[in-house]
């Protein structure tokens, strides 16, 4: 799936920022699983792109969304389509933007998709020991790392354990505790 994204994305410039996962209702609302921090992408009415795997994005206009209380869904209105069916019609589709729209972010903090195909090295010595895979949200966000012996490990993100992230030299330095990279 990663792999079929980023196709997506390099080829023809779109970022993924979310997936239709199921219709809301019988008047054409539709939920959501985002994949970006930025809520108003969700709520604030105006022009987006919807894309079918493997085709062109298509232009739609988001009337309204709302977030769900406790929960990391939202609820689409998208002008033209008002019945279940047509909702259902979409499901599986991602919600797309030009990859040149991304929000200008502090220091600190990357965009999702800087992250991805990062060098991962281990301290002290700056060893490589995989490439990052995916970024998992949740209560703490996690990389996936898949480490050149073919494994796949989750590492927290957080400074403690990724003390330096270089997005221009592409890589990141991860300080493991003892069995991290074991498991």
């Amino acid at each position: 799936m990663i792999s079929l994204l980023f196709k997506m994305i390099e080829e023809d410039n779109w970022m993924v920022i979310g997936e239709f996962v199921a219709p809301q209702g019988l008047k054409g609302d539709i939920r959501i699983n985002p994949i970006s921090d930025f809520p108003e992408r969700f709520t604030n009415p105006g022009k987006r792109w919807i894309q079918q795997t493997n085709g062109d994005p298509v232009e739609i206009n988001l009337i309204k969304g709302k977030s769900i209380p406790g929960k990391s869904i939202y609820i689409l209105s998208i002008e033209g389509i008002s019945t279940r069916d047509a909702a259902e019609k979409i499901i599986g589709w991602k919600l797309v933007v030009p990859i040149h729209s991304r929000p200008l972010l502090k220091d600190g903090e990357f965009h999702y998709l800087d992250l991805i195909r990062l060098e991962a090295r281990v301290m002290p010595k700056k060893i490589l020991i995989g490439h990052v895979t995916n970024l998992i949200k949740g209560g703490n966000d996690l990389l996936e790392i898949e480490l050149v012996a073919g494994k796949k490990v989750l590492v927290p993100f957080v400074k403690e354990i990724v003390p330096e992230i270089t997005i221009q030299e592409k890589w990141l330095l991860i300080n493991p505790p003892p069995g991290l990279l074991d498991l």
